[in-house]
């Protein structure tokens, strides 16, 4: 299987050589100076088959580029009060990192209520996480690490999860699609506290819904 998987990585990296301008560009931002690490998540995503992983990584570098997402952490949601009632309602932060220097990110997944803007306010919001997490974040902890740090773990905290959650369907199935399709393999692990007896029908709910999407 190593020698399988290297060979995968030495085509993906000859395919991927023959970038021009502005997707050469785009995938800078994407790899942080860590290219491998990069071709190594796609190969992941789609099971070492090196074609579907340029074809889903060259989907990603489009999508970048159609949405202008090299510069959405220069673009803050405006006004300011609507940019805080998002993150009222969004409520995730970093609280740390593991042993093994990755960062560590807490999701209050049951207090989050998703309420006060329209999906695509939220998705903006996801998706300037996300970029901070891969150009600031992670760079920061292979740099503390002295190796190359290029996942993260989740705690998804569910206190006071409601049957209610599963009107959010919709938008958690928005952005959790956006994540599968241009942000994979960048999380270790989850870890999952605090779940309520209402915790596995919500469960159900959300694999019905993102099997849809997916």
């Amino acid at each position: 299987m190593a020698a399988a998987s290297e060979e995968a990585i030495k085509q993906f990296s000859v395919l991927m050589e023959q970038l021009e301008e502005p997707l050469k560009t785009t995938f800078q931002n994407v790899h942080q100076g860590y290219p491998r690490g990069t071709l190594l998540r796609f190969l992941k995503a789609r099971e070492w088959n090196v074609p579907k992983a340029y074809k889903m990584l060259m989907d990603c570098l489009n999508w970048r580029l159609q949405n202008e997402i090299d510069s959405v952490l220069a673009k803050p949601i405006l006004p300011a009060d609507l940019y805080r009632s998002i993150r009222d309602t969004l409520l995730v932060g970093l609280t740390g990192y593991s042993k093994q220097g990755q960062p560590v990110y807490a999701f209050g997944v049951g207090l989050s209520t998703f309420d006060r803007a329209s999906v695509n306010y939220y998705l903006q919001s996801h998706i300037q996480m996300n970029e901070y997490r891969d150009r600031v974040v992670l760079p920061g902890a292979s740099e503390m690490s002295g190796k190359q740090i290029n996942t993260c773990l989740k705690v998804m905290d569910m206190t006071g999860l409601k049957l209610s959650a599963l009107n959010q369907i919709k938008m958690l199935s928005t952005i959790t699609a956006v994540d599968d399709l241009n942000y994979p393999e960048k999380t270790e692990t989850y870890y999952i506290v605090n779940a309520p007896y209402v915790f596995s029908a919500c469960w159900k709910g959300c694999e019905a819904s993102f099997t849809r999407a997916n």
